[in-house]
């Protein structure tokens, strides 16, 4: 089955929206900078992102009990057929509760690493938010904090 596009929208005649992919990238890494900036002043352990946090960690850690936010996430996994079909019934349940539920944003690949262009895989926000309040409570954060402040002690 086809599906219409759009209003006489050709996607193999459609220009290349240049500003808009521009103005995305800003927002995606003006995202990862203001949270890496809250880390550096709050440890994780410490942080809420969203004012349903908890809810959002019990939903992660019941429908992905096999993602250990501890080692490096497996983009491949992540992004399979299965992975992002888990992902999408996952994110839809926050459609209408979590603005930008779906924008994409830069997640670490590791908590254990800074955003590199190595260890930054590119998620959807609500991706991030799981994985992100997953190591936050789990106190794998709270590193950035303590390098940050390391002459205070």
């Amino acid at each position: 089955m086809a599906v219409a596009s759009p209003c006489g929208f050709n996607p193999e005649t459609a220009e290349n929206f240049e500003d808009m992919e521009k103005q995305f990238a800003v927002k995606a890494v003006q995202h990862m900078a203001t949270y890496w900036s809250i880390l550096e002043k709050i440890r994780g352990s410490k942080l809420r992102l969203t004012k349903i946090d908890n809810e959002i960690l019990e939903h992660f850690q019941k429908d992905f009990p096999d993602v250990d936010v501890a080692e490096t996430i497996n983009e491949d996994n992540m992004k399979s057929k299965e992975g992002k079909e888990r992902w999408r019934k996952f994110m839809m349940t926050y459609e209408k509760r979590i603005d930008d539920y779906n924008f994409g944003t830069m997640l670490r690949s590791n908590s254990k690493c800074e955003y590199t262009e190595k260890e930054t895989i590119f998620a959807m926000r609500m991706q991030f938010y799981a994985i992100e309040i997953a190591r936050n409570r789990a106190g794998l954060n709270d590193w950035v904090y303590e390098r940050e402040h390391s002459d205070e002690k």
